[in-house]
């Protein structure tokens, strides 16, 4: 490849993990964006990174806050962030913002939700997020929500008549219907009822590692038939023994796009650039990190005190680069790997963002 690709990330992080806030944040179910770091070393290594666009998570996602008004605040954090930072990012509320971050050198942030649970009983609130940018909505965390089921709750919990009432308000506002963290009844029933293609943003193949957090072949091939998008993640859930690595992440790739086709597939790390320092250090904070989250009820089959959650062998800088190099030699073209790396996200958003 003689040029640089888009390389979009459909659900990460922008932050330093090892910033003294980030570290002190690590864990709470209450953390904000403002607990978050995006300093000097998170902005120049996500540049040199050659990411283009990140979905990141603000609002609502777990924990006492209240829902609508911690999201609304939420909101305001992250136009702060964007604001105090002109020459590297760029708030996403169209495409062709997406192109313009990647002429400009800059990284676009789009806003997502990992839960929508913000929305209350009030379909009618999607209008003030779209208002406000936000563009993907995930339905529901790894617990059942007013919507629908999470992938802890029953596989046969199925998406609710406000769930329905909620696909309805994303499509009208054209936000994209996210079914990551979705049971797999609410998944297909929301996939199927969904007028705009929908997307799994962040997840791995369920017929590889058999794990709720991933998909089966059931729900990958009906969102990429009506249009959708999938992105595999750089999770401990790519591998049943919860030590993923980078050859994981290639095959679950491979198994997405043989099940998806070629212009379904992209990524979502589900982390930063900026890679942990200390991990040894980490490791004792993620033990109180992990039984935090099993207390509250909102952790995931896979999720383990002796497991990161992250590839390890792919992390840092050159983790974008490492995952093409790799897939050159799995056999990918370079178109295909572009259209991993980024340009399916934009083709995918360019159906829904402007439908």
């Amino acid at each position: 490849m003689t040029t640089t690709p888009l390389i979009v990330n459909a659900l990460g992080q922008l932050d330093n993990p090892n910033a003294p806030r980030s570290l002190a944040a690590a864990g709470d179910l209450n953390a904000s964006g403002e607990q978050l770091t995006v300093d000097s070393r998170t902005l120049t290594e996500a540049r040199a990174s050659g990411l283009t666009a990140v979905n990141i998570t603000l609002g609502y996602v777990m924990g006492d806050l209240p829902p609508y008004e911690h999201t609304l605040h939420e909101i305001d954090v992250w136009d702060r962030v964007v604001t105090d930072h002109p020459d590297d990012l760029l708030k996403v509320t169209t495409v062709a913002d997406i192109h313009t971050a990647h002429r400009d050198g800059r990284i676009g942030v789009i806003y997502g939700f990992q839960n929508a649970e913000a929305v209350g009983d009030d379909a009618g609130r999607v209008a003030v997020f779209a208002q406000r940018g936000v563009r993907v909505v995930q339905l529901t965390y790894n617990q059942a929500n007013r919507l629908g089921g999470g992938s802890m709750a029953p596989a046969t919990t199925p998406l609710t008549a406000l769930g329905h009432e909620v696909v309805d308000a994303l499509n009208d506002h054209q936000l994209m219907v996210d079914l990551s963290h979705s049971g797999e009844r609410t998944c297909l029933d929301a996939a199927a009822s969904s007028r705009v293609p929908v997307s799994i943003n962040h997840t791995g193949c369920r017929a590889l590692t058999d794990l709720p957090r991933n998909k089966t072949d059931e729900e990958l091939r009906l969102v990429a038939s009506r249009g959708g998008f999938v992105g595999i993640y750089f999770m401990p859930f790519l591998d049943a023994g919860g030590h993923a690595s980078a050859a994981d992440v290639v095959e679950h790739l491979v198994h997405a796009v043989d099940v998806c086709g070629e212009d379904h597939v992209g990524i979502g790390t589900d982390g930063p650039v900026t890679a942990i320092d200390d991990l040894d250090a980490y490791r004792h904070r993620l033990a109180e990190h992990v039984a935090r989250r099993q207390e509250a009820g909102v952790s995931a089959a896979g999720e383990r005190a002796d497991t990161f959650p992250f590839v390890v062998d792919l992390r840092g800088v050159e983790q974008f680069r490492e995952l093409m190099r790799l897939l050159e030699q799995r056999g990918f073209s370079s178109d295909r790997i572009e259209k991993i790396m980024g340009r399916n996200f934009v083709d995918y958003a360019e159906r829904v963002w402007q439908a």
